[in-house]
């Protein structure tokens, strides 16, 4: 292929496809550049190494996250809104929960987030130190509870290497992981109650008690300053 018929975002869509179906092991320049039909050393010309690429992929997929308008939005709404939405786009792509872990990451989308966060709980009534907090306490749980979901397509990519069958290995430990937790009360008393099958079933619910509850504490903490009225 032309040099000229490729360009720096239509690799990183490209990569972002690749990063998705393979995981960060599973990109590669000659991976990529057959993705492109094209040669290595073309998607060298573009985009000179492989941090670059997984920093510029990273970048891109945050403009997938919606970003409320606070000035027709409430605070709590907007807080809910923006988290839930950066939730989703971590679950839809888990390698960027564990490339934070083992790249540099930075960018105009990371950053038009960022600013938006800190614009949230400016609203909400924080001074400018404690909105830094606010903004990075939920975005630290936002990032907790993807790796979750972002660990279990790593496992399972993993497991069902050569073929192997990767559902019944997950039955397997977690039949052992149920004969060990049995040997402990508060455990025991929980393997198969409808709490413990909710929470395998709609994690989603998980997220969505957690995040309320930090935001339940973000008012309370507001309201014993005085400055819970402040919108």
């Amino acid at each position: 292929m032309p040099r000229d018929t490729l360009t720096a975002d239509r690799i990183v869509r490209a990569a972002i496809e690749l990063l998705d179906s393979e995981g960060l092991d599973g990109l590669n320049m000659r991976s990529l550049a057959k993705r492109l039909g094209s040669a290595a050393t073309a998607v060298y010309w573009h985009i000179k190494t492989k941090d670059d690429l997984v920093r510029l992929a990273g970048d891109a997929i945050w403009h997938e996250v919606e970003l409320p308008d606070l000035a027709t939005t409430d605070w709590r709404t907007a807080a809910t809104a923006h988290a839930g939405s950066m939730h989703a786009m971590l679950t839809r792509h888990p390698w960027l929960v564990q490339a934070f872990g083992s790249h540099l990451l930075y960018g105009p989308g990371q950053a038009r987030n960022n600013d938006l966060s800190l614009a949230i709980y400016e609203k909400a009534g924080f001074a400018s130190d404690d909105a830094d907090w606010a903004a990075a306490s939920v975005f630290t749980f936002v990032l907790g509870s993807a790796l979750g979901p972002a660990a279990q397509v790593s496992l399972n990519r993993r497991l069902s290497v050569n073929g192997a069958d990767a559902e019944q290995l997950m039955a397997d430990a977690m039949a052992s992981a149920g004969e060990t937790a049995r040997q402990f009360p508060r455990l025991r008393e929980r393997l198969g109650t409808a709490a413990a099958m909710e929470y395998s079933a709609a994690p989603d619910s998980t997220f969505e008690f957690g995040l309320q509850s930090v935001l339940d504490g973000f008012e309370a903490r507001l309201a014993a300053d005085g400055d819970g009225s402040r919108k």
